[in-house]
C-alpha cells in the first residue's frame, strides 16, 4: 500500500522534516512542489526527519501540472480548510495522491475551484483557521491507511520485559 504526499511550495522545513518522517513511517513518497521556503540542505529540515531520510522517497517537481504529466495519479485528493466534505468522507485507494499547501496560505483557490469534488476538510471548531501542516497530513494519510485495513504496516507491539 502506498500514498503519495504531496507538499506544494513548503515553507517551514521542520513542518517538511516531519511529514518525511510520517512518509518514512507508512510507507508514502513524498513530493515536493514548486518553490520551497528553505533549501533541502537546511538542518532543521534534516533534524526534524532525524535518521528516517534514507527511509523516504523524496520527489521534486517545479510545478504540479508536471508531476501529474510525469505520474498520471488515478486520484488526487486536495486539502482545503474551504471544503465541504471531510477526509473520512472519501474512499482511498492506493496509489492515490493527497495534495497539502504552503502553510501560511494554503492551496490555490483557483486550483480547488478545479477540482470541487476531490477537496477534502479536516473538521474543527469556527474560531481555529488550521491546523499544523505536519499533524494534517499525519491524520489524513493514517486515515488512508486505516481504510485500507493499515496494508503494508507492521501491527505487531512489543514490550521489552
Amino acid at each position: 500500500m502506498a500514498f503519495h504526499i504531496v507538499l506544494v511550495e513548503p515553507e517551514i522545513p521542520q513542518n517538511t522534516g516531519n511529514i518525511a518522517r510520517t512518509c518514512a513511517a507508512t510507507g508514502s513518497e513524498l513530493h515536493l512542489v514548486g518553490k520551497l521556503g528553505f533549501s533541502l540542505e537546511d538542518r532543521y529540515l534534516k533534524r526534524a526527519g532525524l535518521d528516517y531520510w534514507p527511509l523516504t522517497q523524496v520527489h521534486r517537481w517545479e510545478s504540479l501540472e508536471e508531476l501529474v504529466a510525469s505520474c498520471r495519479p488515478q486520484q488526487l485528493y486536495y486539502a482545503s480548510t474551504k471544503s465541504p466534505q471531510t477526509y473520512a468522507d472519501v474512499q482511498y485507494r492506493d496509489g492515490d495522491f493527497l495534495v497539502f499547501g504552503k502553510e501560511t496560505r494554503g492551496l490555490p483557490e483557483a486550483l480547488l475551484c478545479q477540482h470541487l469534488e476531490d477537496c477534502i476538510r479536516i473538521p474543527m471548531v469556527e474560531a481555529a483557521r488550521s491546523l499544523n501542516l505536519s499533524n494534517s497530513v499525519a491524520i489524513v494519510v493514517y486515515e488512508a491507511m486505516r481504510q485500507n485495513h493499515f496494508s503494508g504496516l507492521s501491527n505487531l507491539g512489543k514490550f521489552a520485559r
